[in-house]
């Protein structure tokens, strides 16, 4: 068990966060006493809990994925394929913890969306772009073009669907891939390329982008779930229930047991988790029955997996609601109402707060690590992980700075969004196909945990400072922040290309 490595990365991973919101709580942001120290106990809770649920992960999660993928490819029925891979998809999503505090989030500013009915559209939207990424892969289909349709398609559909539902439909895209589905998705993957492998180059192209894809489907499906919810006239489809300012005081006012707050929160934690984990048990069961068939030393091995999952995502959830979340949604709210009092190098503060912020949630993600190193092989070195980290670092810091500007100015996030994605397609033209699979994979790396909890909830708070909707002005950060990778790691892709030329190394460069 890498228990100690699994610890290890989930402590860089939070506490560079949790030391700038400590610094600044104590300094130009007070946050109080009763704030400050829920946020610690949530950060320590928050960093016991991921880590137990990403062994979980490693132990018995990963394994029955690929061994999955690799018995459905096997049995040669394209339809059997499918199928199975949708449930897959589906079940894997409604137990990804950063869909659950997306979820959460979501209900707590918006009349008239239910949360596991959100969940359930993400969850379908991830499936059926599952399906879509494996058929791709089996039948050897260009991934530029599968890109390119499928993003103009969705465009169409967010501009038909109400604007309270744009910004949260694309952050949909950024949160699902998470620490649950990816490792799910890529193992399943790496099973059906296993499995077809026939040793030609294209192969290993083709091993690329089923998790760029399927980040798709939960974009599309929340711009669905927006229409209908717009056209049959729900109750208070799009609109605002509670500001991100009400939710901060509500919980700091009438939950303000110290730090009672995580007893309080840990019956409903439970009841949702068991909701969340039961179909992939269900899952999990009948594999076993009737398609992978794993030796006893396996199954008790899945069985632990689920059982570390099941506690650690507890833990977690309870850290993130108890004293994550709020401490970031007060701190947005401070930083905010001083920017709006006092303008000038407040407003400079606050942008600079989101820039520091994106730097750090980018380097501190161990996911991101993992990327770095897949470059820097597939390069033959030619990348260097350290200027893939600049490239990434600087793209992420300023995704959240001009999100704060957006916030604060109220502009549009088609603004941002139209020429950013409208130049990752465009460079698809130009880059090598293996780097392209790799971007669009990576879109949700940078998209962690900690964008989906701490950065989230912070827009939120200033968004509510400044007087604008938080449904409209804050969701579509996590967006951003996905979006960055496929421009930054398609520019090295090309440079790559290029370098390759001149070695006169074509194989690799085309």
């Amino acid at each position: 068990m890498n228990l100690l490595e699994k610890f290890k990365e989930t402590v860089l991973s939070v506490v560079p966060i949790m030391a700038i919101v400590l610094v600044l709580g104590l300094t130009v942001a007070p946050l109080g006493s009763v704030t400050m120290i829920r946020f610690v106990a949530g950060g320590l809770l928050l960093i016991i809990g991921l880590t137990i649920f990403l062994l979980g992960v490693d132990i018995g999660i990963l394994p029955i994925g690929e061994r999955s993928g690799a018995a459905l490819t096997a049995k040669r029925n394209l339809a059997l394929l499918l199928g199975v891979s949708f449930v897959i998809g589906f079940m894997v999503t409604i137990a990804e913890p950063d869909v659950q505090v997306l979820a959460d989030q979501i209900g707590n500013v918006a009349a008239g969306v239910n949360k596991w009915v959100l969940v359930c559209m993400i969850a379908i939207g991830v499936g059926l772009f599952v399906m879509l990424g494996l058929l791709r892969t089996v039948l050897s289909l260009s991934l530029r073009w599968v890109l390119v349709v499928a993003y103009v398609l969705l465009f169409v559909l967010a501009f038909f669907s109400p604007a309270a539902f744009q910004g949260v439909a694309f952050d949909a895209g950024g949160a699902t891939t998470g620490p649950m589905t990816v490792p799910f998705i890529m193992a399943l993957g790496v099973g059906v390329a296993a499995v077809r492998s026939s040793g030609k180059k294209e192969d290993g192209d083709n091993s690329f982008g089923l998790t760029g894809i399927a980040s798709i489907g939960p974009i599309a499906a929340v711009c669905v779930y927006g229409i209908v919810l717009s056209v049959t006239g729900s109750s208070g489809a799009g609109q605002e229930v509670l500001s991100a300012a009400q939710e901060t005081g509500a919980v700091l006012s009438d939950k303000a047991a110290g730090l009672g707050i995580f007893v309080q929160l840990f019956p409903e934690v439970v009841k949702e988790v068991s909701l969340a984990l039961m179909p992939l048990v269900v899952m999990f069961v009948a594999f076993q029955i009737f398609l992978v068939k794993m030796p006893p030393f396996q199954v008790r091995r899945m069985i632990s997996g689920l059982v570390y999952s099941f506690v650690g995502l507890i833990i977690f959830l309870v850290g993130v609601n108890g004293g994550f979340m709020p401490a970031g949604q007060q701190l947005g709210l401070v930083l905010g109402q001083s920017a709006v009092s006092n303008g000038g190098i407040w407003i400079v503060l606050l942008v600079a707060v989101g820039f520091v912020f994106g730097a750090v949630v980018v380097c501190a993600e161990p996911a991101v690590w993992v990327l770095t190193e897949q470059v820097e092989s597939v390069s033959g070195g030619t990348i260097k992980r350290k200027v893939m980290l600049i490239a990434l670092s600087a793209g992420v810091a300023l995704s959240i700075g001009l999100s704060m500007l957006r916030v604060f100015y109220g502009f549009s996030l088609w603004y941002i969004l139209l020429p950013g994605y409208a130049l990752a397609l465009i460079l698809t033209f130009f880059c090598p196909p293996l780097f392209t699979g790799i971007a669009f994979d990576s879109g949700g790396v940078a998209s962690g945990p900690m964008t989906s909890t701490f950065i989230l909830s912070f827009t939120l708070g200033v968004a509510s400072s400044c007087g604008g909707s938080s449904v409209t002005d804050a969701f579509g950060v996590i967006a951003l922040v996905a979006m960055t990778p496929l421009i930054a790691i398609q520019i090295l892709g090309i440079i790559f290309k290029n370098k390759s030329s001149k070695t006169k190394n074509p194989e690799v460069a085309r």
